[in-house]
């Protein structure tokens, strides 16, 4: 009864069922987790979230940027750009299923109990628990009817720093922007969503958030994220694991296996 924790699937249907034909992937017994993006740029989101969604009780997830941007073009708030590549999703006859089946996922997931999954990360200000108790007003609020005010509001790159008081959309933007988007942090704290390049390509100023310190994590907990493909799975700690591997664009799709610590690796190269 194994857990895999998948990267940033974006719609890369034939290298998910390579990879999880690689890890002997058995839906009967085993569970998969996907650290969001299921969707967007890979060549078939339709058959991705299709078999995903056959998979039932036996797979799970959290909300990736382009997940929630999917979700906002759906009801017609945005535009989907060509190479999202999401024509077919959006036209299929079960898009209805699809929207309500994605509407039930979370921001953040605890795995056990000191593990925790989210796309983008752990803010430095937050605890663990604090992110699930923030995650849990995201998801209430996407699960309710003002669900498409939530995403008409969440575009922005505003505010960029947290405090408790935040209220309404401002609020939601920044709970948002931190699990969905964030990777780099300025030296007073802010959030920078502008960057997207690997930590040793960026400017000095600009520092990783899993790099700040943060008061609330223990040591032995840990954070499983995707979103930042630049990276290529290197954070250099055991405690924060990055598997957005950048398949997409030519690199490798990645399975971190919970219990045993095994990380598995398919090339994009390898058809």
């Amino acid at each position: 009864m194994a857990r895999y924790v998948v990267g940033d699937i974006q719609g890369c249907y034939e290298g998910l069922c390579r990879l999880l034909d690689a890890v002997k992937f058995d839906p009967a017994c085993d569970t998969l987790y996907t650290v969001g993006d299921l969707i967007a740029r890979g060549e078939d989101s339709l058959s991705t979230i299709r078999f995903l969604r056959s998979l039932g009780t036996q797979f799970k997830a959290v909300l990736g940027n382009h997940d929630l941007h999917f979700l906002a073009v759906s009801q017609g708030l945005k535009k989907a750009k060509a190479n999202d590549k999401l024509d077919t999703l959006l036209n299929c006859p079960e898009l209805p299923e699809i929207i309500d089946w994605y509407r039930q996922w979370p921001l953040a997931m605890m795995l056990d109990d000191k593990t925790v999954m989210v796309h983008a990360g752990l803010h430095p200000t937050w605890s663990i628990e604090q992110l699930m108790q923030l995650s849990n007003e995201i998801a209430l609020e996407l699960q309710g009817p003002r669900w498409c005010q939530l995403l008409e509001n969440m575009y922005g790159n505003g505010p960029s720093h947290w405090k408790n008081a935040l209220k309404g959309s401002a609020r939601q933007r920044f709970i948002i922007n931190s699990t969905t988007r964030m990777r780099f942090m300025q030296a007073d704290g802010a959030l920078n969503l502008k960057a997207k390049s690997s930590p040793q390509d960026a400017p000095a100023s600009l520092i990783p958030w899993f790099k700040v310190a943060n008061s609330h994590l223990q040591p032995d907990q840990r954070v499983i994220f995707g979103h930042w493909a630049a990276l290529l799975g290197q954070t250099s700690s055991s405690q924060f694991i990055a598997l957005d591997t950048g398949y997409v664009w030519g690199n490798r799709l990645t399975a971190y296996e919970l219990d045993s610590e095994q990380t598995f690796v398919i090339n994009a190269s390898n058809f």
